[in-house]
């Protein structure tokens, strides 16, 4: 009867347990989509409910600039840096070469580091070359610190690749290039999705990389809100906010149904 007793408060207290941390995770962002229909510029209480601050963010061109910026920034780094990345976690995984250590040491780096000090050093590199400041210095920005992650990633799903599979196609008559796009590729499939969905949404989030490399006509999303705060966030922002969040959970959904799907097929394989 105690038992019983104590394996129902465990239970009971792992549910409240859970309940706080997803109330202390998901409330801030149930902030942002109540406050996007307030009818309240102000947003320190919920007043009524409209939908006239998706009407004017529609027409507010500056904010919309910044929000094209933040995505040509993020789809074009991410995915040079997905190619980059892939193809560098498959080589360092394949073969063994002089340096490999060091190369593999020099990938932390970019992660570990403080972001204002990598913001001043590619500035500072900008500046030596005479790159002019803009949408591709940040673009090259952005592919320097999304590179290790994508690489840290790919290599977690290589590390239980069996290369059996791959001996197997080549003894077929598979060549090499075959076997890469047949098998390797569509295997490590869920591990290349996860590292450029990790790396788009470090390249939307990201301000301080950002600040030290943008123009003056670059102005990206979270910059924009960032020279708002100082003068007070309009509701039209949490609209676009709100968005965006919806966006992002179905991307998160895309991309974990087709890393179950490539999952499922490798099982199977």
């Amino acid at each position: 009867m105690r038992r019983r007793r104590k394996n129902a408060i465990k239970k009971h207290t792992s549910r409240v347990f859970s309940a706080l941390v997803y109330l202390f995770l998901y409330a801030p962002i149930a902030v942002v989509i109540l406050f996007s229909f307030n009818t309240s510029k102000r947003n320190v209480l919920f007043e009524g409910f409209t939908l006239d601050w998706y009407a004017k963010m529609a027409g507010n061109t500056a904010l919309l600039e910044s929000f094209k910026n933040t995505l040509l920034v993020a789809g074009i780094s991410t995915a040079i840096a997905t190619v980059i990345g892939t193809i560098t976690a498959i080589a360092m995984f394949r073969y063994k070469f002089r340096g490999k250590s060091i190369i593999d040491l020099l990938l932390y780096i970019p992660v570990v580091i403080p972001e204002i000090v990598l913001g001043i050093a590619l500035l500072s590199v900008f500046s030596l070359v005479n790159v002019p400041l803009g949408l591709g210095s940040m673009i090259v920005a952005h592919v320097t610190f999304q590179i290790p992650f994508i690489v840290f990633t790919v290599r977690a799903r290589l590390s239980g690749f069996d290369r059996s599979i791959e001996d197997a196609a080549m003894d077929l008559g598979a060549n090499r290039i075959k076997v890469l796009t047949g098998i390797t590729i569509p295997i490590i499939a869920p591990g290349i999705v996860s590292g450029a969905v990790l790396a788009f949404t470090l390249s939307i989030d990201d301000i301080i990389i950002s600040f030290f490399t943008t123009g003056a006509k670059s102005t990206t999303f979270p910059l924009k809100i960032m020279e708002l705060v100082r003068s007070g966030v309009s509701p039209d922002v949490y609209a676009l906010s709100t968005i965006i969040i919806l966006a992002t959970f179905v991307i998160v959904l895309i991309s974990q149904i087709t890393v179950y799907r490539a999952n499922k097929k490798s099982v199977k394989l």
